[in-house]
């Protein structure tokens, strides 16, 4: 039978979960404006699926990521006859990484991640004061 969640997992979990989040901005950002050759070659965004869960031993609630997907708009087609990347036509394939979207996305994760690290730090402390408490 599994533990119950402490306070560690449910923000440890989250942790990871917004690292995820921000491997996928990250490669999302570095990709911003890459061309391709063809449409099916093209970056396409990626965003992590949270899922939520329960422990019903704990009472607690937690965050997973079930998979990556790709999202937003397809890439564009432009013609660019002197790209080297350029098909016979003269056309290549932008990718549609909205990169404002992109960076608000970033710091979102980013205060998450902090939150979670004061949630462990605050927790760690109210250990040790209770501790402290039993000397």
């Amino acid at each position: 039978m599994a533990q119950p969640l402490t306070i560690f997992d449910v923000a440890g979990r989250a942790m990871s979960a917004q690292l995820v989040r921000m491997n996928t901005t990250a490669s999302n950002l570095a990709n911003a404006g890459g061309v391709a050759s063809s449409e099916a070659d093209a970056y396409r965004s990626m965003k992590p699926v949270f899922k939520t869960s329960y422990d019903k031993a704990s009472g607690l609630a937690t965050v997973d990521v079930t998979q990556v997907v790709t999202a937003g708009p397809a890439p564009t087609k432009r013609h660019d006859p002197n790209n080297p990347m350029a098909n016979a036509d003269g056309d290549v394939w932008e990718s549609a990484v909205d990169e404002t979207r992109e960076m608000v996305d970033m710091l979102e994760t980013a205060r998450t991640y902090k939150n979670n690290v004061e949630v462990l730090q605050t927790a760690k402390s109210l250990i040790l004061d209770t501790l402290r408490l039993g000397k």
